[in-house]
């Protein structure tokens, strides 16, 4: 994928005249500097960084630290003082009204953290006032709007009106309207925040499989880790309104830059973000289906295992063969381990998280079997090293121990 938005060196200084502000960052000097200095306050301090297409960008930071004042940067809800939003290779910092509402209107929708549903109109009414606005026609907008709808789970509730639903359902009517204009970005601004953490995680969940059916370029801002850590393709860490890190959740796990972000590593449940392409280990040795249960017996006696997985020559698993089974085969004068009757093992995709197969792992009495979108076999998931993986970093939840073991 290539890179949908590309900020560079991106400056807010909350002032008409931002010029003596602008002069002193030139000369190195920090936000409590500046403010000390002019009384002016540094909203944005020199950021850049790119946002890849179809990815999801995660911008967080305390209360303060300006990722919110980002996000609205990059559609101009705020103006910079200075730096270029690049977006699809145009600078709408250099475009003009009438250019940047078609950016608006044509690339980018924004879902808030507080719903900013109109009282007086239905759920229907709500989800098509952007393409009301656009001036598209009533049957177009309501057909857009109507299966938006159906995909965010509200089916049926096109005729309510917001104090008739949930947290939740409200903040699904502005995920639908959002997605009624069919934006390439999609910029979200706390947007789970304000509801009840039941709620907030089906909205996680919800969020991510939308993207997976809609593919969305999406820059979201939260203050939560775990959050974070969920739905990011990469994160980027904000402080005093100064980027401090971008990473992918493990890179942020395994190496924060700081302490800053050190200090909301700590404690964190590895096993939510932690796939099992990430703890599994590499699947040998192994055998082909043509070969016979000689040669399983030989493998398994130079490795010391008395099991082996078997493949086909497109490295599709077909199953497991114990000792036992190779030698009745081979008392059976078998010749190919198409002939045998193999074992079927727990079989799971390499983007499979830890936390979702902790009882799988618990009570498999063979190795787990990790495969690719081909359904190769890539890995073998043994209890061992999923152990050994959560505690890397100090992130073993309490209940791994039990719900695992500790012998691979």
């Amino acid at each position: 994928m290539g890179v949908k938005i590309e900020v560079k060196n991106l400056i807010k200084i909350f002032s008409s005249q931002p010029q003596k502000a602008l002069h002193l960052l030139d000369k190195g000097f920090d936000k409590e500097q500046i403010f000390a200095e002019t009384g002016l306050t540094v909203g944005i301090n020199n950021v850049s960084f790119t946002v890849n297409e179809g990815e999801v960008f995660v911008v967080m930071g305390l209360s303060g630290s300006g990722k919110s004042t980002i996000l609205r940067c990059l559609n101009r809800l705020i103006e910079p003082s200075s730096g270029s939003v690049i977006i699809d290779g145009v600078d709408i910092i250099k475009l003009k009204t009438q250019e940047l509402r078609q950016v608006r209107q044509k690339k980018l929708a924004m879902v808030f953290q507080q719903f900013a549903l109109l009282p007086h109109r239905t759920v229907l009414q709500n989800t098509v006032f952007g393409l009301e606005v656009h001036g598209v026609g009533k049957a177009e907008r309501e057909k857009r709007a109507l299966d938006r709808l159906a995909m965010v789970g509200l089916a049926g509730l096109e005729h309510s009106y917001p104090d008739e639903l949930s947290g939740g359902m409200k903040q699904r009517v502005g995920l639908a309207r959002a997605l009624t204009n069919d934006p390439d970005i999609l910029l979200m601004d706390e947007a789970f925040s304000a509801l009840d953490p039941l709620i907030r995680e089906e909205m996680q969940d919800e969020l991510l499989n939308l993207q997976q059916k809609m593919n969305k370029t999406i820059v979201f801002i939260t203050h939560d880790l775990n959050e974070a850590l969920k739905i990011g393709d990469r994160i980027a860490f904000v402080r005093n309104g100064s980027l401090v890190q971008v990473g992918t959740p493990e890179e942020i796990l395994r190496d924060p830059a700081d302490d800053y972000v050190a200090k909301f590593t700590r404690g964190v449940d590895r096993s939510r973000i932690l796939t099992l392409k990430d703890v599994m280990k590499r699947p040998h040795p192994v055998v082909q289906l043509r070969d016979g249960p000689h040669v399983a017996l030989q493998v398994m006696k130079e490795h010391g295992i008395s099991s082996v997985f078997v493949v086909d020559r497109a490295k599709h698993l077909q199953g497991l063969i114990t000792a036992e089974q190779a030698i009745e085969a081979r008392k059976a004068d078998i010749k190919s381990l198409q002939d045998v009757e193999l074992l079927e093992v727990p079989v799971h995709n390499e983007t499979v998280l830890v936390q979702d197969i902790f009882t799988v792992i618990a009570e498999s009495k063979v190795p787990l079997a990790v495969i690719d979108e081909e359904k190769r076999l890539i890995g073998i998931i043994i209890r061992g090293s999923v152990l050994a993986a959560l505690a890397d970093t100090g992130g073993e939840p309490k209940d791994v121990s039990s719900s695992i073991g500790t012998v691979g």
